[in-house]
C-alpha cells in the first residue's frame, strides 16, 4: 500500500476484468477503513484473530458484529477467517455472516491432495 493511486489503478482493472476482489485480514496490518472507501471490493475477511476470540472476549464479539453491520451497509460480503467450532458457526450464522473459512471446514492440503479430494467426490 505504498502507492496506493497505482493500487487503486491496478484494482480497477482486475475489476473490469471480471475478477472479485476481496480485502485480507480486515482490521489488522495494512488494512483500513479507507480502503473499503476507495478499492472497488467485493468483499472483506476479518481477520481470524477476532474470530478466535469472539465467544469469550466480549470486545472481540463487538468488533465481529460491527464488521458484518459495516459490510452489509457498504453492500461488500464479509468472510470470517478462523472458524473452529460449530460454536463459532452458530454465532456467526446469527449475526449474519454467511461466508466463513477455517479448520472447521477444512485444514490446509498440498495441491495433489485437495485435487483427490475435491474434484474427484
Amino acid at each position: 500500500m505504498i502507492d496506493p493511486e497505482s493500487s487503486l489503478s491496478i484494482l480497477q482493472k482486475l475489476k473490469d476484468a471480471g475478477f472479485s476482489l476481496s480485502l485480507d485480514d480486515f482490521g489488522m496490518g495494512y488494512s483500513s477503513l479507507a480502503h473499503l472507501r476507495g478499492f472497488p471490493l467485493d468483499k472483506i475477511k476479518l481477520d481470524r484473530s477476532f474470530v478466535l476470540g469472539m465467544l469469550e472476549q466480549p470486545h472481540d464479539y463487538a468488533i465481529v458484529v460491527a464488521t458484518i453491520a459495516m459490510a452489509q451497509s457498504l453492500g461488500l460480503r464479509m468472510v470470517a477467517e478462523g472458524v473452529e467450532s460449530a460454536l463459532q458457526v452458530d454465532a456467526l450464522k446469527r449475526l449474519g455472516c454467511s461466508h466463513a473459512q477455517g479448520y472447521f471446514y477444512g485444514v490446509p492440503l498440498p495441491a495433489e491432495q485437495f485435487a483427490e479430494q475435491w474434484l474427484n467426490t
